[in-house]
């Protein structure tokens, strides 16, 4: 709680130079945040959202404040909708305050909440043309040149460590499919600014217009097709069985890769190779927070929803690597020997 008030007067004694009217003002927990603290506070003639460093934690990763504050700010001025930086603190734990950006934030095929299918469509095809615009923004947008490229092999690296800190029996399965993103690793592009963790989920939206792009925790310069073959695997309800509703209205993942070619100009190269990679990334991080659940060290029931889906994302970036002909694969590989175990245990605890 101490360190939760001295958040508190640290938040208004900055605020109120803005907004003297913020003094009896208090932070609100905003639920569902892993990556750090996150608040809401009245401010002006809207709100503020607070993001800060947990305490008794490093601000690194997903924890580090100021570097989510200067990717917003490195975006303030480009057509990437994103909310405004307030005010950045950088004594620890650092903490920085954000415009509170109207609208929602709905991942169709995971949330189970209703939309309807052409506002689904649009949403999409509208999330498409922010990433090619994020795409185009210049790297050099950030600054200092400290900002170290993550080439292929460093994002296998990366979800291959996760995967091995995840339940036991998805590691083989997994380690496979990486081996086989490893053997045909694409040749490089031109880096630019990465989102990370690119879906409708993490975009706001006001009925078809986009007013926030948020959740900077792992964003990264690197190779753009890493987004765009991660928002794809959001796009395919046979990747989330038991998870959410199936959503027959979004775009398939070939229409929205050829969208954003149009939105760039160019053709993207092995786009199965990053469908694939974005199964095994989110394979990877559903792995790993089912095992802290089990372990105690995030307990939430519904991760237990996630073993069909992991064998699922597993088994159909597996399919995409071994189908030479590149075609669609829309459903998971049913084949896959915990998938029909997966499936009736998921079904049975809803």
């Amino acid at each position: 709680m101490s360190g939760e008030n001295s958040l508190q007067q640290r938040v208004v004694a900055r605020l109120s130079e803005l907004d003297p009217g913020i003094a009896e003002a208090e932070l609100q927990v905003l639920p569902g945040g892993h990556s750090g603290l996150t608040y809401r506070i009245d401010f002006l003639d809207s709100a503020a959202v607070v993001k800060a460093v947990p305490p008794g934690r490093a601000a690194i990763g997903r924890h580090d404040m100021l570097r989510q504050a200067r990717i917003l700010s490195a975006l303030q001025d480009t057509d990437v909708p994103v909310p405004s930086v307030i005010a950045v603190d950088d004594r620890e734990p650092a903490w920085f305050a954000m415009s509170w950006a109207r609208g929602e934030a709905v991942e169709p095929v995971l949330d189970g909440i209703p939309l309807p299918e052409a506002l689904v469509r649009s949403r999409a095809r509208t999330a498409v043309g922010i990433l090619a615009r994020l795409h185009r923004v210049p790297v050099e947008k950030l600054g200092a040149p400290d900002v170290p490229a993550v080439s292929l092999t460093d994002e296998l690296d990366k979800w291959t460590k996760v995967l091995r800190a995840g339940v036991a029996e998805y590691v083989e399965p997994g380690l496979r499919l990486a081996e086989l993103l490893r053997a045909s690793e694409p040749a490089p592009v031109s880096s630019t600014i990465v989102h990370g963790d690119y879906r409708l989920g993490n975009l706001l939206f006001e009925d078809e217009e986009a007013t926030a792009l948020v959740d900077w925790e792992i964003w990264s310069v690197g190779d753009p097709r890493v987004d765009v073959g991660y928002f794809a695997v959001f796009a395919n309800h046979h990747n989330f069985p038991a998870l959410g509703s199936p959503v027959e209205a979004f775009p398939p993942e070939e229409e929205l890769i050829r969208l954003y070619e149009e939105k760039t100009g160019a053709p993207l190269a092995a786009p199965s190779w990053f469908r694939a990679l974005g199964r095994f990334r989110m394979a990877a991080i559903m792995s790993h927070n089912l095992h802290r659940h089990r372990k105690g060290g995030h307990i939430d029931p519904d991760q237990e929803l996630l073993p069909p889906t992991i064998a699922a994302l597993i088994s159909n970036g597996t399919t995409l690597m071994t189908d030479t002909g590149g075609r669609s694969v829309n459903n998971p590989n049913e084949a896959d020997p915990n998938y029909e175990r997966s499936m009736t245990a998921a079904k049975g605890r809803r």
